[in-house]
């Protein structure tokens, strides 16, 4: 029976101290992005930051991702 991601994810964040990195930093990116959004108006400083934070994110989900996929297949093994 395997693990859900969200229970895998959490294994990593314990367990894996280079994915729990990137999970701190994904986080922090994603409240960063959330209070840049909850504003009314948004200077075009502030525009271009918030697609940065986007990009940044992103580019943290993938590596915490390919993490995720090295350890399945060890598991798998």
């Amino acid at each position: 029976m395997s693990i859900s991601d969200a229970e895998f994810r959490e294994r990593l964040i314990r367990q894996d101290a280079e994915f729990r990195k990137l999970a701190a930093e994904h986080q922090a990116c994603d409240q960063q992005l959330t209070e840049l959004e909850s504003r009314h108006f948004q200077s075009e400083e502030e525009k271009v930051t918030g697609k940065n934070l986007k990009k940044k994110k992103l580019a943290l989900k993938d590596q915490m991702y390919a993490i995720m996929q090295k350890y399945r297949k060890q598991f798998e093994s």
